[in-house]
């Protein structure tokens, strides 16, 4: 199977997943879904990997369903509850790096066969991709990046507010916080690590792909608008 297939195929299963928790869950489940899809989103993006001809991180899909969730709280329940998933996930994100920093201050056993692969993963570095360094620049990105989505949507919503124009607030909104969000966080995670055409490559690249991401999201957006939850 091409990477480029079972990316697709992976879209619909990260948009079905965030439909479920909203089905089932209401608001409280997209709010879950932040906190659970910024860890996630922030492991997946030390992967790098092949799609439509260029060198990409993973991740983006992830991070897409995070504009799609907070996008659907600001339609359905307004910008505090919007901004209430933006902070969640800031935190979640934020709490997850100090833990599994002090993870690894504990010394192994001898039989131990994890730490390493853990210290890859979460330990801090400058020279290396791992994901203390990651989550640095994912903070700073998603905080200013996410809040900026959440306010530009109810901008946007004041010109377009009809249930026709919902694609132009979540595609208007997602467009413009997406790229700053490549522009903040590609150059804090990887300079040092890639070369210059490298670090040009990655930012423009996501941002294809997240403009993809985003494409694909807004029929799902139509979706999670009708949907009653069962517990709200």
């Amino acid at each position: 199977m091409s990477n480029e297939l079972l990316w697709f195929i992976f879209a619909l299963v990260n948009f079905a997943g965030i439909m479920l928790s909203y089905k089932f869950f209401g608001k409280f489940g997209l709010l879950a879904w932040v906190a659970m899809g910024t860890v996630v989103a922030n492991i997946q993006v030390m992967k790098f990997v092949e799609l439509f001809g260029f060198t990409a991180t993973l991740g983006n899909i992830m991070f897409g369903t995070l504009f799609l969730a907070t996008d659907t709280l600001n339609e359905k329940y307004g910008l505090k509850e919007a901004k209430r998933a933006v902070l969640i996930g800031f935190f979640t994100l934020f709490a997850m790096v100090i833990i599994m920093q002090m993870a690894l201050w504990f010394e192994p056993a001898g039989a131990d066969t994890a730490h390493g692969a853990l210290e890859s993963l979460f330990g801090i570095g400058f020279g290396d991709v791992n994901l203390m360094r990651v989550a640095a620049a994912s903070l700073v990105a998603y905080l200013i990046s996410q809040l900026l989505d959440v306010h530009l949507f109810q901008r946007i919503r004041k010109r377009f507010s009809s249930a026709k124009t919902l694609y132009i607030r979540n595609l208007g909104s997602t467009m413009i916080s997406q790229l700053i969000d490549s522009l903040i966080f590609a150059p804090i995670a990887f300079i040092g690590v890639v070369s210059g055409g490298e670090l040009f490559d990655i930012i423009f690249t996501t941002y294809v792909i997240k403009l993809m991401v985003a494409a694909l999201d807004t029929p799902f957006i139509y979706l999670m608008k009708w949907v009653k939850p069962i517990y709200d």
